[in-house]
């Protein structure tokens, strides 16, 4: 059985100062909290005003793309920060915009802040285009000193009955979710909502911000995102899910996302997406601030990271979702360049592999591992000693035995991708630990392929 491999993807060119003024050329580059749309257009890229080497020039961030791996800029959405938006909170710039289409309007839902306060405010602009241009609707939820949420960060979602909500929130006070007016796109209700997550301090090491919210329908779930920690240290990407879209929000060992009171409190929410490193190779850090699209049930995140040799330069990344048996979110440890699931055979598997557990509990950059899968169904792993099946041709089962004797197993999808450190073709894996933790590998080395 042949693999069908992706084709080579643009390769990467990292901390370019060639293109610091020509925007024309800011494919991935300097893309911040990105938010995705999927028009008839193509797929549609807003993101936070951030550039690298140059004076900020806010108005929103748009890129453009057939196929979610070939990105071309388009513009700025908006000549500038809205007047209404610069009263209220002394904004400098724009953050963390969110674009829906309702009947035959785009709706831009865009954060107005200032680093470390809550005099906040989300907007509401509207166009007849993904592209514009815009028209100001005003303001749709706003807080300040005392008020305990933070208004920025929207994701505007569509429940199953067809009510509409936003969730919004940066640390502080937590992430809450707001009915909307699909008419006029603001509130129904006065207040800041229902309260979904929260964490135990209000500082940046102890930030939830980010918040957006998938439903899947086979398994009928909401699955909220957010992100953990320091943008520019540890951001890392966590999901929970609920029966109803304004919860309560669980993880896979039950723990609410709005309890305070557990201990220790890294291990609420399932960590999907942290700082990691293959090999020698240089890796990213600080991966967070997530979208999630499904495009026609199959489902990816799109979020930025920072070059490890260098923090300032943020870079577009859209991954490959996959799901447990149990419907869990797990990411594909690869970039997505095309690859498409497909059946394949032990055979394929055997050989050097490099593997990353997501500890919860550590999420500064995580340096892989080597794995050897051997013909016979035995693998070693850090001087360990263990064994592997295929559970089906898309699934493994990997067993063996930490340092300390407690048996470790591990549940993980297969899919054959592209190897952006390595610039080839491999096979990754992407799941879960018994213990509930994200595992990822990548084939180096094998004997078949």
């Amino acid at each position: 059985m042949s693999i069908l491999f992706p084709t080579s993807p643009p390769e990467d060119k990292l901390y370019d100062t060639t293109i610091l003024d020509d925007e024309s050329k800011w494919t991935i580059n300097n893309a911040h909290d990105p938010g995705i749309l999927k028009t008839d257009q193509g797929y549609y890229i807003y993101s936070t005003d951030v550039r690298m080497g140059g004076e900020l020039t806010p108005g929103i961030m748009v890129r453009r793309s057939q196929d979610l791996i070939h990105w071309e800029w388009v513009g700025y959405a908006l000549p500038g920060i809205p007047e209404i938006a610069t009263e209220w909170s002394q904004a400098i710039n724009l953050w963390a915009p969110d674009v829906v289409k309702v009947g035959d309007k785009y709706r831009m839902y865009y954060s107005a802040s200032t680093f470390g306060s809550t005099r906040s405010m989300i907007g509401l602009m509207e166009s007849d285009s993904p592209e514009g241009p815009w028209t100001d609707c005003g303001c749709v939820v706003r807080t300040q000193e005392g008020d305990g949420p933070n208004a920025i960060d929207p994701h505007v979602v569509n429940d199953t009955e067809g009510q509409q909500w936003m969730v919004y929130g940066s640390f502080f006070g937590g992430i809450h979710i707001l009915p909307l007016d699909q008419q006029t796109g603001k509130p129904t209700i006065e207040g800041f909502g229902t309260l979904l997550a929260i964490r135990d301090k209000a500082t940046v090491d102890g930030a939830i911000e980010g918040p957006y919210i998938v439903y899947h329908p086979e398994f009928k779930k909401y699955y909220l995102f957010v992100s953990y920690d320091s943008l520019f240290k540890d951001y890392n990407v966590r999901v929970a899910r609920a029966d109803h879209i304004t919860g309560p929000y669980t993880d896979i060992h039950g723990h609410v996302l709005t309890d305070i009171d557990y201990r220790p409190q890294h291990e609420i929410g399932n960590k999907i997406v942290g700082g990691y490193r293959f090999g020698e190779g240089e890796g990213w850090i600080a991966p967070g601030h997530n979208s999630v699209l499904n495009d026609d049930g199959t489902f990816y995140i799109v979020h930025h990271a920072r070059g490890e040799q260098d923090k300032h330069w943020s870079y577009l990344h859209i991954r490959k979702i996959l799901w447990t048996a149990d419907g869990w979110p797990v990411v594909s440890p690869e970039r997505y360049a095309g690859e498409q699931e497909q059946d394949l055979e032990p055979k394929q598997l055997t050989g050097q592999w490099e593997t990353i557990l997501l500890d919860p509990s550590e999420n500064d950059q995580i340096a892989s591992e080597p794995l050897e899968l051997h013909e016979d169904g035995s693998l070693h792993h850090k001087g360990q000693t263990g064994h592997w099946q295929m559970q089906d041709a898309r699934t493994l089962i990997l067993e063996w035995s930490t340092t300390t004797g407690e048996p470790q197993r591990s549940e993980v999808k297969l899919l054959p991708s592209w190897d952006w450190e390595r610039h080839c073709s491999t096979i990754i894996f992407t799941g879960m630990t018994a213990q509930g933790w994200s595992i990822w590998g990548k084939q180096i080395a094998s004997t078949t392929i």
